[in-house]
Formats: structure tokens, C-alpha cells, sequence
């Protein structure tokens, strides 16, 4: 059945094949292009014959990609200007979490509250019925109920960062691309003459361009000390710059020579403290998830899932207990390393997400 289909438009090559796959199926298809206000294209000619609708002020190089890409769909494309909700919700986020000694993950909260929370919003303002994106992850609705599961590229598989959509969010997402592979892709996008205007893949972190410390010292009130680097039994090794520039099971710009390497064990905002020793230190069984989020509804109790506390994490078999309405704890069948605050815990049964809350 035809439908009209917004899809979000990066400049990236899985965006601009989702609205190439999407045109090819016989949607009515419309592009939305959002700013953050830290995106940067290259310099190039605009084409004549793209459709761009603005909405604020892009600047010239925006325009001129964005009516590039215009054109080789044949879709209108809007520019959405959400520079201050995204530097509101998402870096301010951000910047706030490494102040207070944790370590974020933006994607965990621009992806239900920009993606799919402000570019939804405006895709169904254009009559859209649904927001398209490149998500390597899969949806799928039966009975009004709507569920999430990874994408079958288990290497690109993006579903984590989509745990905390809510049932509405998801009811209106689509993601083309959780069938395929990204060698398909690409091989699909270079038979369909398909090139990219962003060349590079998107990173974790969109709006950081040089490295997260540069960043956060350059942000107004962004403040730090030096302090002491302790050992877990209390012995002083060494001086540290900031606690800014550490994250759990960090090794490297330790600087503080031993018989074995020194691992980022803990942060201790209270004292001003690195607190640091060997790997084996790093081991937990438990971690505490704060303001869970569940996709469907809330599960039955003592609940067993295979429990990813990172990205990159491929998950370990957990038993999660409610300790109230905002505190899960969650004890893993075996021990874990890095289990780092300011993280996303994410919950799965076999390759469905139920949901997923903050480390604490």
C-alpha cells in the first residue's frame, strides 16, 4: 500500500538509499534534513532543479547539499533547524554527565527525543505516516503492538541505541535497512548511481569533530581540577588533570608507571579522586539501572535477559530484579567488564529489545 514516508536525510549513504529503496517501492516520499548546528558540508554547487523547503536559517552549504541530493531523488527535501533543542537536550546532556564523573551516550537520548521525538513530530505535520531512517534495526507491528529487534548485519546492528523509543515513536518508525547488510548496501547504492555527500560514516558522537576533552573545555563554565590518583587499597600513585579526561576501563593517559598496567576502576567525584589497579578489579556481577524504559510494557519480575551495557558490548545473560518504580537491580550470571555510569543498560530476549534504563 502506498504511503506517504518521511525520511531523515544525513547526506550519508544509508539514509540516502533508504529514500532511494523507499521512491523504489512506490511511496510518496519526503526528506527532512535536520540541523544540530555542528554539522558542516562540503562546498558545492547547488543544483537547480532540487526542492528545498527552509525552515530557519541554514547556511549556503546546507542548501546547496541538500538540493543536490534533492534532485538525484527527485524529493522535496525541508531543512529543519533544531539547533537549540538539540544543544538543550543532547549536548547540554552531554556536557552535564562528564561534569558529574559519568560517561554518556548522546545517541541514547537524541534518538527519542530528536529523531523521533522532534523530526516525527514535523514529518506528521507534512501529512507524513510514518519517519524513515537509516537504523540498521528492525521493526515490526502486529496488533497494534509494536516491537524491536536487531538488525540482521550483527555488525552493524543498531538497535541498542534505539532502546528507549517509546510504543507511539516506534508505531510511526520504519527502518528499511534492518533486513540488509552494509556490504548490500553499498552494492545496491552503487548500481543505483547513488553517492553520498557527507563521504565519512557518521560517528558515535555527530557534534564532537576533534576529541571529547577539546570540546568540553571549551564549553562555557566547563569547570575541572586537578587531583590525586589513588589505588583501590588507598595508596597515592600519582596527579590527574581532570577527571574529565577518564572513563571506566580506560589504560592509556594514566601516566602512572607500575609492575602491571593501571586500569580506570573508579571515579570518585566526592574526593576528587582517580582511583585506579589492575584489570581484574574492572570484574562485576552487578550494576544498578536507573528510570528504565520499556518498549511494550513493563515485564514480569525476577525477569532473566541477555543484558548489553554498551554499544559495543555483546550482551551477557543477567537477572534483573525491580527495586522500585525508577531502580532495577541487575545481577549477570557472570561477571562483567567496565560497567560504567552514564551508560545504557539494554535488555533483550533472544534478538527483541524490551527496553533499557541509565547505569548508576
Amino acid at each position: 500500500m502506498k504511503q506517504h514516508i518521511a525520511v531523515a536525510i544525513s547526506g550519508g549513504i544509508d539514509s540516502l538509499y533508504t529514500a532511494h529503496h523507499l521512491i523504489q517501492s512506490g511511496h510518496d516520499v519526503t526528506g527532512i534534513h535536520f540541523m544540530t548546528g555542528y554539522g558542516a558540508f562540503p562546498q558545492i554547487q547547488a543544483h537547480r532543479d532540487g526542492q528545498v523547503v527552509a525552515h530557519g536559517n541554514p547556511d549556503e552549504r546546507t542548501v546547496s547539499a541538500m538540493s543536490c541530493l534533492s534532485a538525484r531523488l527527485g524529493i522535496p527535501i525541508h531543512i529543519l533547524d533544531l539547533s537549540d533543542p538539540f544543544e538543550s537536550l543532547v549536548v547540554h546532556d552531554f556536557v552535564t554527565q562528564y561534569q558529574n564523573g559519568k560517561t554518556p551516550n548522546p545517541c541514547l537520548v537524541c534518538n527519542p527525543g530528536i529523531k523521533f521525538g522532534r523530526v516525527l513530530d514535523f514529518a506528521l505535520s507534512l501529512g507524513a505516516d510514518s519517519l524513515a531512517t537509516g537504523h540498521y534495526a528492525r521493526v515490526e507491528t502486529a496488533s497494534g503492538v509494536a516491537r524491536l529487534y536487531k538488525g540482521l548485519d550483527g555488525i552493524k546492528d543498531q538497535s541498542y541505541f534505539l532502546a528507549f523509543l517509546t510504543q507511539d515513536q516506534l508505531k510511526r518508525a520504519l527502518f528499511p535497512l534492518g533486513c540488509l547488510s552494509k556490504t548490500d548496501i553499498m552494492e545496491k547504492a552503487r548500481a543505483a548511481g547513488l553517492s553520498p555527500i557527507a563521504q565519512k560514516e557518521s560517528q558515535d558522537v555527530c557534534f564532537i569533530h576533534d576529541d571529547y576533552k577539546s570540546f568540553l573545555l571549551n564549553r562555557p563554565g566547563f569547570c575541572f581540577k586537578q587531583g590525586e590518583i589513588r589505588t583501590s587499597d588507598g595508596k597515592k600513585v600519582g596527579i590527574h588533570r581532570g577527571l574529565h579526561s577518564f572513563t571506566i576501563g580506560q589504560r592509556r593517559g594514566i601516566n602512572c608507571p607500575a609492575a602491571f598496567p593501571y586500569y580506570v576502576i573508579r571515579l570518585d567525584m566526592a574526593s576528587n579522586t582517580l582511583v585506579v589497579g589492575p584489570k581484574e578489579e574492572l570484574m562485576a556481577d552487578r550494576l544498578t539501572v536507573r528510570d528504565p524504559s520499556w518498549i511494550q510494557h513493563v515485564p514480569d519480575f525476577p525477569l532473566t535477559a541477555l543484558t548489553r551495557i554498551r554499544y559495543s558490548h555483546k550482551g551477557t545473560l543477567a537477572t534483573v530484579h525491580r527495586h522500585s518504580d525508577t531502580l532495577l537491580d541487575v545481577t549477570c550470571h557472570e561477571p562483567v567488564l567496565s560497567v560504567t555510569p552514564g551508560q545504557g543498560a539494554v535488555f533483550y530476549q533472544e534478538d527483541e529489545v524490551l527496553g533499557g534504563g541509565w547505569i548508576v
